[in-house]
């Protein structure tokens, strides 16, 4: 059962109603083919709320589901992980914010490298950002998340870290380090409590050596992936699931 997103202004409280409007009201229809009489998951997107409710009319534009019962769901992790992606050809961005998605990452933001194939200028910035939007909106519904992952704007090397000031660790996957490793990283945050992880990630053609110097002044800490190269949509994906793996996410 798939897991649908509404507005808390779409929730009538009083006759225990809710109201699905919009793209929803297409997607329920045509790709779910739902019926009425068939129960539905729906996740109110500005509170804590997840109910199980049975579609009571289906209309052209709108339907109309009573709430059936309310569920308990902590399918969040406590980890707040968050993927600075050096900006990637466009279709592997889509498969990053996807996976990424599903395995729990709260917050996408593009960065512009100086390695960068794909570009965005200002024009298509909006459109790009609110494609991906969209993206991860479909994969948490897909994956039943309790919330959307947010995707920013895009940041530059100079800016990024104002929106990491009260992160834990901000660690960067760099493929000539030599030393220090994602593991060796994620031990000090063993038992961490609701811990921040930023994770920075280069594009095609990785990151050079003037910007990893930058990053290192900041207090941002380079890690080897290991002896082979991964593509850049690889690296994300699996430090993501080693992350979510080693703080304990994948652990009922």
């Amino acid at each position: 059962m798939q897991k649908i997103f509404v507005e808390e202004k779409n929730w009538n409280k009083k006759k225990n109603l809710i109201k699905i409007t919009g793209k929803e009201v297409n997607h329920i229809k045509n790709v779910l083919r739902c019926q009425e009489k068939e129960k539905i998951e729906i996740k109110i997107l500005e509170d804590d709320y997840d109910f199980l409710c049975e579609i009571e009319t289906i209309e052209k534009e709108q339907i109309i589901c009573r709430i059936a019962k309310k569920l308990e769901t902590q399918n969040e992790s406590e980890i707040y992980l968050h993927i600075i992606q050096g900006i990637p050809k466009f279709d592997k961005m889509e498969l990053i914010i996807e996976k990424g998605t599903e395995l729990g990452v709260k917050e996408f933001t593009p960065l512009s490298l100086k390695r960068c194939i794909a570009k965005i200028d200002s024009k298509d910035e909006i459109k790009k950002i609110s494609r991906w939007q969209k993206i991860a909106e479909t994969a948490a519904k897909q994956s039943k998340r309790d919330v959307i992952p947010q995707i920013n704007n895009v940041y530059n090397i100079k800016n990024i870290f104002n929106l990491l000031k009260e992160y834990d660790i901000v660690i960067v996957a760099y493929e000539n380090e030599e030393r220090n490793t994602l593991n060796e990283e994620l031990i000090k945050l063993k038992g961490m409590k609701n811990a921040k992880i930023a994770l920075i990630i280069g594009p095609e053609g990785g990151i050079e050596e003037e910007e990893i110097s930058y990053l290192e002044k900041k207090g941002a800490k380079p890690v080897s992936l290991g002896k082979r190269i991964l593509r850049t949509e690889t690296a994300s994906i699996a430090m993501s699931s080693v992350v979510m793996y080693e703080l304990g996410d994948f652990c009922r």
